[in-house]
């Protein structure tokens, strides 16, 4: 369908503020040409991610004013333990501030010298969690995961028999978990098949080792499932979502994705020793079992936002959204990861720029012309992000929920429209400082051959 009827009424609204070529262009300049380091004011469209940056809604503002604020036993742990409860099968959970409170505290106890922790593709927050425990983090996806153009159901997979080789190679012993992401959002937000799952934990039950879903995006990936899997055509979402979480050990899940909250997380662990472990740092670090850092009106929103999230008009409007800017990608010829994902649209960079070599940032660099050109902020998943051994030069444009409308999405594509005019006009970019860990979010950078900025030595990390 040509017009997409979003399904929700706007009853606030937050101004935009309209910034001219000019500010932007001060406004780069300033940042370091870091599009974290831009103020959010100084942004028209904000796509530089879909975490904790979605309009909640009536009744999960209704619902904070139910919020409970004890500090012990708050009857809103108990409507948020009764709702986790219900959408993913588990009696054992501990909410935290964010996601990676959840990644943290797990990979402490997992994590380690001399230890491995295998996924289908670690994130940059689950990868720093891993690598500053000491262990080593490993990914094995599917290898039509690193090729944006191939339109396959299930990019988000694991490879079965490379994770066969390589527990033989490392050592069973060795290896810590295998962390499942759902949709696996560093190859371009794909979902993973139930039967790869189930496939992948009997392999790791086989070898003693546990199965974690990171499941931050869990009512996205079943959606898909649902309409790329015949077996699931049948089942509601809340039926799929169970049947993912049923084989796993385990999950994480930072809730300012599908959960359509502001702040909050959840850390569900079936292993009783292992849990009580994870619950002494829980009350160490983040608080006590029933709160997790966390404000009794951010449980009950969260338990509400669980229901909403696995809503079929939602999500079904979720995808209509991406494909419409897919289709308009391809009516430009502007090469991205397909086929889309819900939460997000990732553009090709490296095909898109080939005349700037990975180890000058084309995502960074496509990133910045957009937000130059349009003041549109989106976030460059590449070489910046995870390092120089990195395959994917991506830009990914991740869409906030229930945050904007046809019209903007509109004004996006119009904007790829011109910088496809230039596009061989746009040039590459240099670090110029950075820090020891994930330094896309503040290192210094600048424009290739911009002599006004010194450049010293620079220690390349790879994430």
């Amino acid at each position: 369908m040509r017009t997409i009827i979003e399904p929700f009424r706007i009853k606030s609204v937050d101004p935009i503020v309209m910034t001219t070529r000019e500010e932007r262009e001060r406004h780069l300049r300033e940042a370091d040409y870091n599009l974290f380091k831009i103020p959010a004011r100084a942004v028209m469209i904000d796509l530089l991610t879909d975490s904790g940056t979605g309009a909640m809604s009536a009744e999960q503002w209704a619902a904070i004013m139910r919020g409970d604020e004890s500090y012990a036993g708050s009857p809103s742990f108990f409507v948020l333990k009764e709702a986790v409860k219900r959408r993913f099968g588990f009696d054992e959970f501990m909410p935290v501030h964010q996601g990676r409170a959840a990644e943290r505290i797990l990979f402490h106890l997992l994590g380690g010298p001399g230890k491995v922790i295998l996924g289908n593709t670690h994130f940059d927050t689950t990868r720093a969690n891993i690598e500053m425990s000491g262990a080593e983090a490993v990914d094995i996806p599917v290898a039509s995961a690193l090729d944006p153009s191939r339109d396959e159901p299930f990019k988000g997979n694991i490879d079965i028999e490379k994770l066969k080789l390589t527990i033989r190679a490392r050592g069973a012993v060795n290896i810590s978990a295998l962390i499942m992401t759902i949709t696996n959002n560093a190859v371009g937000g794909q979902p993973v098949s139930l039967a790869n799952l189930r496939a992948a934990r009997e392999i790791c039950h086989a070898n003693g080792i546990p199965l974690f879903l990171d499941a931050a995006r869990f009512a996205e990936n079943a959606y898909l499932a649902k309409l790329r899997d015949p077996e699931l055509s049948s089942l509601t979402i809340a039926e799929i979502v169970l049947k993912y979480f049923e084989p796993c050990d385990g999950f994480l899940l930072s809730a300012k994705k599908d959960a359509l909250c502001h702040v909050g997380g959840l850390l569900g662990i079936r292993d009783p020793e292992l849990a009580a472990r994870a619950r002494t740092m829980l009350v160490v670090t983040e608080g006590f079992p029933t709160y997790g850092g966390l404000a009794g009106r951010d449980l009950e929103a969260m338990a509400r936002g669980l229901e909403e999230a696995i809503d079929f008009t939602y999500l079904a409007y979720r995808a209509a959204v991406t494909s419409y800017i897919s289709h308009g990608l391809i009516t430009l010829g502007v090469p991205h990861v397909r086929p889309p994902g819900l939460h997000a649209i990732y553009i090709d960079a490296g095909k898109f720029l080939p005349h700037i070599p990975p180890g000058e940032f084309p995502g960074h660099a496509l990133a910045v012309e957009l937000y130059r050109i349009a003041g549109v902020r989106g976030c460059e998943i590449g070489s910046l992000m995870r390092g120089d051994n990195c395959t994917l030069q991506l830009l990914r444009l991740a869409i906030p929920r229930r945050g904007y409308t046809q019209s903007h999405m509109d004004y996006l594509l119009e904007a790829f429209e011109d910088i496809v005019k230039k596009r061989g006009d746009i040039r590459g970019y240099r670090i110029v400082d950075e820090p020891p860990a994930l330094r896309h979010f503040t290192a210094r950078i600048a424009p290739i051959g911009n002599l006004s900025v010194a450049r010293p030595p620079v220690t390349q990390v790879s994430h």
